[in-house]
């Protein structure tokens, strides 16, 4: 069971860059038959120097460039992994720059020079430089470049890009020249020093130049190679703008191109054993093979696929909310949540109003994507207590599959009406004035204040307090029912005149008042009271004839509604009569046929419709009596009638004629 190396291993060879590098293995045991599954990991050991691309990098700067420009330098590539790659970089000292290490997405790093102090042509017409670039081992393996920088004249103006970083995405199959992302960049200079040039920048990784292409005029990055996301998920690519001035300005960009998978890898199905011949007596359970099946894809391109089998599941199957009337319109109210165990568009849930009433439409609405419902009007209890509605949650399979949920909306009450006195009415000039007799003893109720409040419950409920009297020792007022009670007996030197003003208040918060003028006259008579108020009543009043017509209209109507009941009751008994007078004339014939003519003379006399007849047969015992049928009424009353004594049965019978459904017993 020795597992051995059987060739030299060379980790980079095999595995490149991907770290950890693995092989994996599987071992079949025979007798009982067992699989196992090994992995042998690759270490990487410190066998390969960091390599600069060449062995010498010259840069052309402008004196006027300022303090903290970036310049990128040749990136050096180890082929080692981990501790034993590419670790840092060293700049020989010098008086102007200072080296500044970064690190890449994918952990590499690459470095920048930094100037801190401004260049002076007159002064240093040139520089020499060594960059040294380290790996990590034991001890380190190291390369170094040479940096001449030529100090030139300035062009004043560099390139600027409209953005520091571009992110894109294309999927993996994508077709070379396919456009990927569209840099720009503008120069304030003009003629050549405004002329921009684009291009990878120097530690662009070969790589990412044979799987992109830049155009150098119009900044435009396409495919250029075939891409794979199982290889690489993400690119970082530097890119540079540069005029065309004797000293070129540059500016520096960089594009994060994600790479999307595709379904363009197939299921592979491995055999990894076979227990064959399979003997006949083998029992239900016995191993006959072992597969595995593997995809290299990601995420549901590397899975079984998800079938809509699942409708949207929600917490609850109905919601009560309560919303307090006079609320601000387009407010949330209630948030509906569902949840589908189906994956990608199977699982997308959208949440419907499904509206009975078509003017909900106009009072809510819901998210069609977070299941939120707002209320879009302002609600008011009085007119409307509850609205009841259903939403509808469904998912994005096909066919689609759905979830109603049903959803009650209360408008709670809030005190916003004051109580409104229906007696004595406030809104009209007639005096109404209630009497009470001189003497009268006390606890006497002379007139009660009747009122309501549009609110509900607590807030509805109104006390009546007295709040302003001629002589407030006279009356009381009910805290509850507002009747109006002589307080003590009356005197004969009490005021013949009383004009009592009630408070009426609700329970509500606030508090809600209003107040109603009760007037009362001290008299013997209301011949009194009556003669004093056509005194004060208005000479000419123009309303007064309106109010005469009024009143003989009622009269002249309810007079006529009156003799047309008297005359339907006359009619009906009339009515009544004769069919008593048929029936008693029907009984003395019970068991004998009746005549030829009584048929037509029912119809003459108004109890049978000209249209039909009901023809009964009757036994000796009535009880048992049949209903045969309807027939339509013939042209000739006595034709029919002998058609139908020639067709019934020779026993006795007797014909009712009329359209009622029960025939009376002999007993009635």
């Amino acid at each position: 069971g020795a597992l051995l190396v059987n060739e030299r291993i060379d980790r980079e060879e095999l595995c490149g860059a991907l770290s950890p590098c693995s092989l994996s293995f599987e071992i079949v045991v025979e007798n009982p038959l067992e699989l196992y599954s090994g992995t042998v990991e690759i270490q990487d050991i410190n066998d390969n120097d960091p390599v600069f691309p060449s062995s010498q990098a010259r840069l052309e700067i402008s004196e006027s460039v300022a303090a903290g420009a970036r310049f990128p330098l040749e990136s050096a590539q180890d082929p080692d992994v981990g501790i034993n790659s590419l670790q840092t970089y060293q700049l020989s000292a010098n008086p102007n720059f200072a080296l500044d290490v970064q690190t890449r997405v994918d952990g590499s790093k690459y470095a920048e020079l930094v100037l801190e102090k401004e260049l002076d042509r007159e002064e240093q017409r040139e520089l020499n430089l060594v960059l040294t670039a380290l790996d990590g081992g034991s001890p380190p393996r190291s390369a170094h470049v040479q940096i001449h920088i030529d100090v030139v004249d300035a062009n004043d103006n560099a390139p600027v890009f409209n953005q520091s970083t571009y992110k894109a995405s294309v999927r993996e199959n994508t077709p070379s020249g396919t456009l990927v992302a569209r840099i720009s960049a503008y120069d304030l200079d003009d003629g050549p020093n405004g002329d921009i040039v684009y291009s990878f920048s120097s530690h662009t990784p070969a790589k990412v130049r044979e799987l992109f292409a830049l155009d150098s005029a119009t900044g435009e990055l396409r495919v250029k190679g075939q891409l794979d996301y199982e290889e690489t998920k993400l690119y970082e690519i530097y890119l540079q703008a540069k005029d065309k001035g004797a000293v070129p300005g540059v500016a520096h960009c960089k594009v994060l191109v994600e790479v999307v998978d595709v379904n363009d890898n197939a299921p592979e199905v491995t055999v990894t054993s076979v227990y064959s011949p399979v003997p006949e007596d083998a029992a239900p359970g016995t191993v006959v093979a072992l597969l595995s099946v593997t995809d290299l894809d990601s995420h549901d391109n590397g899975l079984v696929s998800d079938v809509n089998d699942n409708a949207p599941k929600v917490s609850q199957d109905s919601y009560d909310v309560y919303v307090p009337e006079n609320n601000i319109p387009g407010i949330p109210i209630l948030n509906v949540s569902a949840t589908d165990p189906d994956l990608g568009r199977n699982a997308h849930l959208s949440y419907t109003l499904l509206q009975g009433d078509t003017t909900f439409g106009h009072l809510f609405s819901i998210n069609r994507e977070n299941g939120t419902l707002y209320v879009l009007t302002s609600l008011d209890h009085e007119d409307q207590v509850e609205f009841s509605m259903t939403v509808q949650v469904q998912d994005g399979g096909l066919p689609p599959l759905a979830t109603n949920v049903s959803v009650s909306v209360f408008v709670t009450d809030l005190n916003d009406n004051a109580p409104m006195v229906l007696y004595p009415h406030p809104n009209t000039t007639s005096t109404y004035t209630d009497v009470v007799a001189p003497g009268t003893a006390a606890g006497h109720m002379v007139t009660k204040v009747v009122a309501v409040d549009a609110d509900a419950g607590y807030n509805a409920w109104i006390s009546y307090t007295l709040l302003q009297a001629t002589d407030p020792s006279l009356f009381s007022v009910g805290l509850h029912n507002g009747e109006i009670f002589t307080a003590r007996q009356l005197r004969e030197d009490d005021a013949p005149e009383h004009t009592l003003v009630i408070l009426l208040k609700d329970h509500g918060e606030p508090v809600l008042s209003t107040s109603a003028t009760v007037s009362i006259s001290v008299a013997e008579m209301v011949k009194e009271v009556l003669t004093d108020l056509t005194d004060v009543a208005p000479a000419n009043d123009p309303r007064r004839h309106v109010t005469f017509y009024l009143i003989l209209a009622v009269i002249l109507v309810s007079a006529a509604f009156f003799i047309t009941m008297l005359s339907v009751g006359i009619f009906k008994c009339y009515k009544w009569r004769q069919s008593k007078e048929l029936y008693n004339s029907s009984r003395s014939t019970t068991y004998r046929t009746p005549g030829p003519f009584n048929h037509i003379d029912a119809v003459r006399g108004g109890f049978t419709p000209p249209s039909f007849y009901h023809q009964v047969y009757l036994t000796t015992d009535s009880r048992q009596s049949d209903l045969l049928c309807k027939k339509p009424f013939t042209s000739s009353p006595l034709g029919s009638r002998q058609g139908t004594i020639r067709n019934g049965e020779p026993g006795l019978y007797h014909q009712i004629v009329g359209t009622a459904s029960r025939l009376p017993t002999p007993a009635e």
